[in-house]
């Protein structure tokens, strides 16, 4: 089995296409538009220059499919894991959660589950390594790093109700 290949091409005044072959000889194209949106396209096995299936997507539909194509492991919050047997994740807190309004230190979350929360998403905000009295907000999505077995424990907390 060879390894996948992937050409680009300049498409002057749109953008850049990305040609892949996969290995079981299907091409898939990709439209890099200069707007941001792309054009994801599929061609016919039995003839490789006869497209199949085009569709345009957003600048944030694109970015919602790559986040869905990247996850290594089943969890579609994962983010990663390291051989040393870390992984990060998103926990989103819900708006109805106990923790909503309250302080991160409150949650004990590194001493209950040895859990790291390195940032927190609110709206269009990160706020990296928020500190004890940072004050929780319903809707918050918290990057969490730890152990498989704490980042479970970490989110059975923060969806307390």
């Amino acid at each position: 089995m060879g390894a996948p290949r992937l050409s680009s091409t300049p498409l002057p005044g749109i953008g850049v296409r990305y040609d892949l072959t996969t290995r079981e000889q299907r091409r898939l194209s990709v439209v890099a538009h200069r707007d941001g949106s792309r054009t994801l396209s599929a061609y016919r096995k039995d003839d490789p220059d006869a497209c199949d299936l085009s569709v345009r997507l957003t600048s944030g539909e694109a970015a919602t499919l790559i986040d869905a194509l990247i996850p290594t492991h089943h969890s579609p919050n994962l983010l990663s894991t390291t051989d040393l047997g870390l992984v990060a994740e998103r926990i989103e807190l819900s708006a109805t959660s106990h923790w909503n309004g309250r302080l991160l230190g409150e949650t004990r979350m590194r001493t209950e589950t040895g859990v790291s929360i390195v940032a927190v998403l609110r709206r269009a905000e990160a706020i990296p390594s928020p500190t004890p009295d940072f004050r929780l907000a319903g809707g918050d999505t918290l990057i969490v790093i730890g152990t498989r077995e704490g980042v479970e424990a970490a989110a059975a907390i923060l969806g307390r109700e």
